[in-house]
């Protein structure tokens, strides 16, 4: 007896996608055992109000009125709870919508997405919200309006991310992730 044939589905190609370059570089998941999520009590502490509205409560921060919208320096954006390491300044576009905005995670198996309904007026819409893993912090929504080759675009909140230049890379625990911006696996003169 013959089962049916596996169907991937739309979802299933763009991950492929987004994977696709990372494995042509090269690129292994770091070690997450030591990234987890500390008490509410703690965040309370550590977060600003803003961070943990946005965070916890599923909050959006003003757009163009945020720490990263502009940010244009090389290096990776992580979990402001947990310290995921979550996307690549590489992977990072101006979409014009004033928030950070990605065509793929650094580390996919980091990231979460949610499928639901939007809150009201925009409840008739039907989006993906994007969370960490470990962290469990709302970082925003990811959209199929985004520049090839994955099609995507993650819309985060800043005040979910904490960014981490090249040069701290290695200084912070996160230097695995240097040789991202070599010249030679950018494949471009320096």
């Amino acid at each position: 007896m013959r089962g049916k044939p596996v169907q991937f589905g739309f979802e299933v190609l763009l991950l492929i996608a987004a994977l696709l370059p990372r494995l042509a570089l090269g690129q292994v998941a770091p070690d997450i055992s030591h990234y987890s999520r500390p008490s509410d009590k703690e965040l309370r502490k550590t977060l600003s109000p803003l961070q943990y509205k946005v965070t916890r409560e599923n909050a959006s921060e003003p757009a163009f009125k945020n720490e990263y919208w502009n940010n244009d320096k090389e290096g990776i954006y992580v979990d402001i709870v947990s310290g995921e390491p979550l996307f690549s300044s590489l992977d990072k576009f101006r979409a014009g919508t004033g928030r950070p905005s990605f065509t793929s995670p650094l580390e996919p198996d980091n990231i979460v997405e949610k499928r639901g309904w939007g809150p009201f007026p925009f409840f008739f819409m039907k989006r993906t919200e994007v969370r960490t893993r470990l962290g469990d912090s709302h970082l925003g929504y990811v959209y199929t309006d985004g520049p090839q080759p994955t099609g995507l675009r993650y819309s985060v909140n800043s005040a979910a991310l904490r960014f981490i230049p090249k040069e701290d890379l290695q200084k912070e625990g996160y230097g695995m992730y240097l040789s991202l911006f070599s010249c030679e696996k950018r494949k471009e003169a320096c």
